[in-house]
């Protein structure tokens, strides 16, 4: 009995027609826009960082030229503190005036009735008291020393001009003639209140 044969199924091929499922996968396709935005966001990324870097190397450069300016602007204050140091300790501490002033000119020689003679030497005086106390005045406190360097005491009743014996409160002032014995050309006169005090001496204009 002859055995009977059946056509075995053809395997399909690797070389014939590709059907649907005999078709090799396909290369997955790169997105175009992925590529774009990325290539966008790193651009972004990199002015970001570039600006960045730009703002702290200009606040570096802003402080510096702040802290330049600055010393600068102080050096002439200091300069100019220091100049006035300088020209208030210049100036003198008290600028009150002395407690007792003194001026003394020429003036002619007004003979009285106890002159002896005319042969007397007169200066007009003149006596202020800035103090704050009574200050005496008396013909007798007043020397005149001559350009010879000679102190001629004062000779009393003989000017009619003498300056009187009074006490000056403060803020007065009298005016009244020394008188010498003899001729000569006065130098400075000196007073002496109540004889023992500093002498105080005033120039003959």
């Amino acid at each position: 009995m002859s055995q009977q044969q059946y056509p075995q199924p053809q395997q399909p091929g690797w070389g014939g027609p590709q059907g649907a499922w005999g078709a090799p996968p396909q290369p997955p396709k790169k997105s175009k826009g992925k590529i774009i935005g990325f290539g966008c966001l790193g651009v972004i990324a990199l002015f970001v960082v570039i600006g960045i870097v730009g703002a702290a190397t200009g606040s570096g450069g802003s402080k510096s030229h702040d802290k330049a300016i600055s010393t600068k602007g102080s050096a002439p204050t200091a300069a100019a503190s220091k100049e006035n140091e300088t020209s208030d300790d210049s100036e003198p501490a008290d600028t009150k005036a002395a407690p007792v002033e003194i001026t003394a000119k020429k003036t002619a020689f007004s003979k009285t009735i106890l002159a002896d003679s005319s042969n007397y030497t007169s200066v007009a005086v003149t006596i202020a008291n800035h103090s704050d106390k009574k200050l005496s005045v008396n013909p007798l406190y007043f020397a005149v020393t001559d350009t010879a360097g000679t102190k001629h005491t004062a000779e009393l009743g003989v000017d009619d001009k003498q300056i009187d014996t009074v006490d000056l409160a403060p803020g007065e002032n009298i005016t009244g003639t020394v008188t010498g014995k003899g001729a000569f050309t006065p130098k400075y006169v000196t007073y002496t209140e109540d004889l023992f005090g500093d002498p105080i001496r005033a120039n003959v204009s």
